[in-house]
């Protein structure tokens, strides 16, 4: 490389190590560069296409995953405990499906086991896995908590989710600064008023 470049042309074993864009997927969002109005064949534009679709695989890596998988293994030794166990403030992003705008956030997940426990990374890996989707936050609530309820059968399972919508800030009404609160809860969460102010209070709700 030159004294001073600053911005080496990518190599062809560079490309090789990176995953295979098809023509189709970049003549795509050439179209779309087009049509915003710019001209996808300028030098900082060249190679946009293919960075934006790798960048899409990368966002939407959790379709090629099932989630519930981080939850196969878990402990039963855990000295007695059955009290509440409490992940705050996981940091996620997603992005809608109506817009494909981020959303980013973060989510508190609780659960009240039954005999058994699992590794609190792992309710984290639940959390990106369906985050790393086209999603709405209603459903990824949703689906966090059904997932960690089936697969864990748990005495009580709770979701809460705070995030902003790049949908709303960027775009249309053009509020930043909003955020929007989703929860789910399930087992003696709903059902027991006592468990349900206990773990909302930690969460800090």
């Amino acid at each position: 490389m030159p004294i001073g470049d600053d911005n080496p042309r990518r190599t062809d074993a560079d490309e090789l190590e990176k995953p295979f864009v098809p023509d189709e997927v970049e003549d795509a969002i050439k179209t779309l560069i087009r049509w915003s109005g710019d001209d996808p064949d300028r030098e900082g534009l060249i190679d946009t296409p293919r960075r934006v679709a790798r960048a899409w695989l990368e966002y939407c890596s959790g379709y090629g995953e099932d989630p519930a998988r981080h939850l196969l293994r878990t402990f039963e030794e855990v000295g007695g405990y059955d009290e509440l166990v409490l992940l705050k403030d996981i940091p996620f992003q997603s992005h809608c499906e109506h817009h494909m705008a981020p959303i980013t956030g973060k989510a508190s997940i609780a659960y009240m086991p039954h005999k058994r426990v699992v590794g609190i990374s792992k309710l984290a890996r639940v959390l990106n896995g369906f985050s790393r989707r086209l999603q709405i936050q209603e459903r990824l609530t949703a689906q966090v908590a059904q997932c960690i309820w089936d697969h864990l059968q748990p005495q009580g399972v709770a979701v809460v989710i705070e995030a902003q919508h790049g949908c709303m800030t960027g775009r249309g009404v053009r509020t930043p600064g909003v955020a929007m609160t989703t929860s789910r809860l399930l087992g003696c969460f709903l059902e027991d008023p006592r468990s349900r102010k206990e773990v909302l209070s930690l969460m800090g709700y």
